[in-house]
């Protein structure tokens, strides 16, 4: 609910729900998925996002606000799973069959991690990363950057020479469409695509996107302008100030 470009977004309300009503409801239609648990921040404006998640029957777990890594290994721990999908709850069209891609590449024998973001070919919005829970109890112990303990993954996947990495791509590369939402023109985007398409076909996939997109090309004009991984760019800043370890 903190987000600083378009304060309250998870809780926006298109089609007659709130956003993140939206995402659960797609995530919940995943095959690969034993277990979703919503995981918050301790500060009282995520009060409603907890709430949310209880009225929709969704485990919740409330953490630190910003030592995201310790937050998603703390609402995993109990359950001991053997994997965890990490996804954000800005992305309302989150796409089940996209998430159990990526879900199974992690799965292969001898696979640390699996992403369809290593080198964007996704959507900005569709992102997945699946891991081993025990690689990611390594970064919690050893992760050290503000990147790392903000962004949760860093840690994984920028050592390829002791984590072995699946990079899951789309052909043809639609990485520069921008499905998120992160700015208001990002919600009038997402807003439009549901009124199109929502009460049409309320499981609409990504092959549905696009082709609304093919029919409404200005629709995509919308909030073309934004870059993708703003956050994570401003953390690597926040990396170069952090005094150097003895």
């Amino acid at each position: 609910m903190g987000s600083t470009r378009l304060p309250g977004k998870v809780l926006l309300r298109t089609c007659g729900k709130p956003l993140l009503q939206h995402q659960i409801e797609r995530v919940r239609r995943c095959t690969t998925i034993d277990l979703l648990v919503l995981a918050t921040g301790t500060n009282a404006v995520d009060d409603p996002v907890a709430e949310l998640g209880r009225q929709l029957g969704v485990a919740v777990y409330r953490g630190s606000p910003d030592d995201v890594l310790d937050r998603m290994v703390q609402a995993a721990r109990p359950h001991r799973p053997q994997y965890l999908v990490r996804l954000t709850g800005d992305c309302p069209l989150s796409d089940p069959a996209v998430i159990d891609q990526v879900v199974r590449a992690a799965q292969a024998p001898g696979v640390d991690y699996a992403s369809n973001a290593l080198h964007p070919t996704w959507p900005d919005g569709l992102d997945v990363e699946c891991m081993r829970f025990a690689a990611l109890e390594e970064a919690w112990r050893e992760a050290r950057k503000p990147s790392e303990r903000e962004h949760v993954t860093p840690f994984l996947h920028t050592q390829p020479q002791r984590y072995r990495l699946a990079d899951v791509r789309h052909d043809p590369d639609l990485s520069a469409l921008r499905w998120t939402v992160d700015e208001p023109a990002d919600f009038v985007f997402v807003s439009q695509v549901f009124e199109h398409l929502y009460p049409v076909n309320p499981d609409f996939g990504t092959s549905d996107v696009q082709a609304l997109l093919a029919r409404l090309p200005s629709l995509g004009t919308l909030n073309a302008t934004h870059g993708r991984n703003e956050g994570y760019l401003r953390s690597l800043a926040q990396d170069a100030l952090q005094p150097a370890a003895p």
